[in-house]
């Protein structure tokens, strides 16, 4: 599906105060209809008060913001029909029973009673909870809530979702059927922001990032957009003789190439590490070490991984040649 150019979102300079916290300090924000937002940060970034605010739970002090068209402050009761969220932590009736809890939900959406039958129905098979669907909620496992919860969000097909931190806690298989879930939506046409501490899974689903440090946005941009900004690519070299690793690293040095200079030597992985700023700056490094007689066994790039952007944009370090991600491959 073509995604489309119009915003389903669009935040300028929202402000919200808890006392002397300001939990979001001048937030601006850009949800394009038919993509996945994911919104980075650590602990107390504002990630949380975001979605409060743009699902109408809490009220932002300053600023403006439209979903799917409706402003969240002046009109809550219309934006509220066409949102679905999903917060750190499941709400569900425990007295009612799976089935009955997204009926329900259904017919508050008003969904035609057979529609809401279908739907909760559809849903409960979706999340592997068919076999659960007539017992109470409180005999559900921590889990299984979880995956309900994430089900009632999505009943109502929402146009835009919002996702906080939906799979804490979840094993891998119910992660990945969160995952095709929200991909199938949005192949659909919804919307998605979602906060995720996960970064395989705003790998996995976001078409563009957003992150937010002591409420403010300090970076924004796509997946590999943000990767380049961190530190671009690193060319790995395996040559077919390891004791030629030291030889490599002084001809590149000595060659004048720009960039080149830092090329480091990790003998135990017997790999020879370069910064690479262009393509043509990978094959001119290439070719010079051909020229020079060494035989190369392997070659292949890496970039930072995403958990190495976001420690490297909110202030930390990491090293790019001992993060363990599994490099790019290119034809040796």
């Amino acid at each position: 599906m073509t995604r489309s150019d119009t915003n389903a979102v669009e935040v300028r300079g929202l402000v919200k105060h808890y006392g002397a916290t300001k939990a979001l300090d001048g937030v601006d924000l850009d949800v394009r209809e038919g993509t996945v937002l994911g919104v980075l940060g650590p602990n107390g970034a504002g990630k949380t008060t975001l979605v409060r605010c743009l699902s109408t739970l809490v009220v932002p002090d300053a600023g403006t913001a439209t979903v799917a068209g409706y402003d969240v402050v002046r009109q809550p009761r219309q934006l509220r029909r066409t949102i679905g969220l999903t917060g750190q932590y499941a709400s569900v009736d425990e007295k009612l029973s799976g089935w009955e809890n997204l009926y329900m939900i259904g017919r508050l959406l008003d969904l035609s009673r057979k529609d809401a039958r279908r739907r909760a129905d559809e849903m409960l098979e979706r999340f592997s909870l068919t076999e659960a669907a007539r017992r109470p909620a409180t005999q559900y496992s921590g889990g299984m809530r979880r995956r309900l919860d994430l089900a009632a969000s999505m009943i109502g097909r929402p146009a835009v979702l919002y996702l906080d931190e939906p799979t804490t806690g979840l094993d891998p298989r119910t992660r990945n059927e969160v995952w095709d879930e929200v991909q199938r939506m949005v192949a659909e046409g919804a919307t998605v922001l979602l906060t995720t501490q996960y970064m395989e899974e705003a790998e996995q689903l976001a078409h563009e990032l957003t992150v937010i440090d002591r409420g403010r946005v300090i970076a924004h941009g796509g997946v590999d957009e943000l990767k380049a900004r961190v530190g671009g690519r690193t060319l790995q070299v395996r040559p077919v003789d390891p004791g030629q690793l030291p030889g490599m690293a002084r001809a590149l040095s000595d060659s004048g190439l720009a960039g080149v200079a830092g090329a480091t030597v990790v003998p135990d992985e017997g790999l020879l590490y370069v910064p690479i700023l262009s393509d043509g700056q990978l094959t001119a490094v290439v070719g010079l070490l051909g020229e020079r007689g060494f035989g190369i066994a392997h070659i292949g790039t890496h970039l930072p991984s995403l958990d190495e952007v976001f420690l490297a944009i909110t202030g930390e370090k990491t090293s790019a040649a001992a993060s363990g991600t599994i490099p790019e491959e290119v034809a040796a």
